[in-house]
């Protein structure tokens, strides 16, 4: 998703809801007791898979874009109560690298990825690095394509190109370059399907993907066909769960059978899961099921 830093999408009463629920948390020292942890009957299972487990569960900080606009500070000590230790980011909203360092320090919190869009990773490819060393990324991840910039097979190709020059860049700063899909990558023009141009024409050394789990569902694939295709390629996914009706849903709570794909992992190079979900009405409820979910998954 584009970074809008918006919450038009959200019901204003139930943001409110989230607002109040938000600063009660935070008032109560969003310890795991205030979160209600204590009375999910998984949490000693939840305790063991964080801390034995190669993968431990992540948090896509754009599911938390709303409360992140009102305190950054207030929203990664909600996140680590939950339990999380890794966060990916999908802006720094207003914050410098060096302070965002300290308040994750102080959280206990790491953020191995961060998205940058294109247009910024096309202009300010340098800063870019140069913050991520900071924070301490070793992914950065071009997250979306705009509309005009998908327009046509040659976008891709001349896309492969940048993305080869630019994951050798990151490369070489100790990082690695990774993109992110959605559904429309998957849908052919002039006869070609433009993930696959995208996997076939960079340096897999380079570039390597961040396979988010509900959109290559959406559009009527399977991921497995994917590793056993490119083994080893995907080592960052985003975990969310579809409804029935092929929206949203947190994970665990929808139809997407995720233990066959994680009984896949270690072919498919998995270093980082993050729960994410683009929209929905209770985004503590959404980061709380999806600890607890993604928790059984990779225990």
């Amino acid at each position: 998703m584009p970074y809008d830093h918006s919450i038009k999408k959200q019901k204003p009463e139930l943001l409110d809801q989230q607002r109040r629920q938000f600063l009660k948390l935070s008032a109560l020292g969003l310890g795991v007791a205030g979160l209600g942890m204590a009375s999910l009957p998984v949490s000693a299972d939840i305790k063991t898979a964080v801390t034995t487990a190669k993968v431990v569960p992540g948090l896509q900080l754009y599911t938390l874009r709303d409360l992140m606009a009102q305190s950054v500070t207030d929203t990664l000590k909600l996140v680590a109560g939950v339990g999380y230790t890794q966060l990916e980011f999908a802006g720094y909203y207003d914050q410098s690298p060096a302070a965002l360092k300290r308040i994750m320090d102080s959280e206990g919190l790491t953020a191995p990825s961060a998205h940058v869009p294109l247009e910024v990773m096309q202009k300010e490819l340098d800063k870019v690095i140069e913050q991520a060393l900071v924070v301490g990324h070793k992914y950065l991840v071009l997250p979306y394509l705009m509309d005009t910039d998908r327009k046509t097979i040659d976008q891709y190709k001349a896309l492969a190109e940048f993305l080869n020059k630019a994951g050798e860049k990151i490369r070489s700063a100790g990082m690695q370059l990774a993109y992110h899909n959605h559904d429309f990558e998957f849908v052919k023009l002039s006869g070609q399907v433009p993930y696959d141009v995208l996997l076939n024409e960079t340096d897999a050394k380079l570039v390597q993907m961040e396979l988010d789990l509900y959109w290559v569902v959406k559009a009527g694939l399977s991921p497995l066909e994917l590793f056993a295709r490119q083994p080893g390629r995907f080592p960052l996914w985003h975990v969310k769960d579809m409804d029935k009706a092929g929206g949203f849903a947190d994970v665990g709570k929808g139809v997407i059978d995720f233990k066959p794909i994680f009984a896949k992992a270690e072919a498919a190079g998995l270093h980082h899961a993050f729960v994410e979900r683009d929209q929905t009405d209770n985004r503590v409820e959404t980061i709380r099921q999806g600890f607890s979910a993604l928790s059984r998954l990779l225990s």
